[in-house]
């Protein structure tokens, strides 16, 4: 079964009234686990950065902008009490080592690599040697830069599944190139899954699973018109709820490969053989 995650990523705000009811969508659709992001501000982003003008809700700064979208430890156990409570898995998407190294108090059952995180060959030890299922995005990466990573994971012995991703906000459909996944997979010889940053639609998620994709996500909002980067190119409610449902049944319609009678071809069997017995 196609496994589906919810990217809430920085969709919440630094709200956790926002993330439970986004917590509160994903179980209703239907969806595997739901996805956070984790920084340590001043080791992902440069003083420059940090101290540029940035007009947010926080302040009028970078660092004001980050911090403001930054949960706590003490707000990760909140959701983690709130996700045993759904019954829904939950992991994130660290983007430095000390955040990976703090993460591991919650014994996730899952790690993600971020695509802007691929070539951070010291964080992805610190991932692979957990030898958790990591999930690996591979936006704006070279295939070169792929095999580098993946030898990481092989090194350590940790089991992975890379995601086709672009990593625009949003991706041009036009950029797609969901026959990607096929490539991947025949020069890898892994599972492929997409990540899909894409306006709106979820036919994009849907044809990736036709082609083999098989993990999906996808990120998540209360109402795409929100404060945020990231939030024009996500789904709202109806569209996640139609998306898992789409790919549940496609689940359903691909089967198992398996040849056999079905009883309920008996009977027109019976009808249209008989004769030829």
């Amino acid at each position: 079964m196609t496994f589906i995650t919810a990217e809430i990523g920085i969709n919440h705000n630094g709200d956790l009234e926002i993330v439970k009811k986004l917590i509160d969508l994903a179980v209703v659709a239907g969806c595997d686990a739901v996805k956070f992001q984790k920084r340590t501000i001043e080791k992902v982003y440069s003083k420059e950065v940090l101290d540029s003008s940035r007009e947010s809700p926080w302040g009028t700064t970078t660092r004001e902008q980050k911090l403001g979208l930054e949960f706590s430890l003490k707000d990760y156990k909140i959701i983690d009490s709130y996700c045993k409570k759904k019954q829904i898995q939950w992991y994130v998407s660290c983007w430095d080592v000390k955040s990976q190294l703090q993460m591991r108090k919650f014994n996730l059952k899952y790690n993600k690599v971020a695509s802007a995180m691929l070539i951070h060959k010291k964080l992805l030890h610190t991932i692979a040697e957990e030898k958790k299922y990591t999930f690996i995005s591979t936006g704006m990466s070279t295939m070169k830069q792929i095999t580098e990573a993946i030898k990481i994971f092989k090194q350590h012995s940790c089991p992975f599944e890379l995601m086709h991703s672009h990593s625009a906000y949003p991706m041009l459909p036009s950029e797609a190139n969901l026959r990607i996944i096929q490539t991947l997979q025949k020069k890898f010889k892994c599972n492929v899954g997409y990540s899909g940053h894409e306006t709106g639609s979820y036919l994009i998620c849907v044809t990736a699973v036709i082609l083999g994709a098989t993990s999906i996500e996808r990120h998540i909002t209360l109402d795409r018109a929100m404060y945020g980067s990231d939030q024009a190119a996500s789904l709202e409610a109806a569209g996640l709820l139609r998306m898992v449902k789409d790919i549940r049944d496609l689940d359903k319609i691909f089967g198992d490969g398996v040849k056999r009678i079905w009883d309920s071809e008996k009977p027109a069997m019976k009808k249209l053989r008989d004769i030829l017995s």
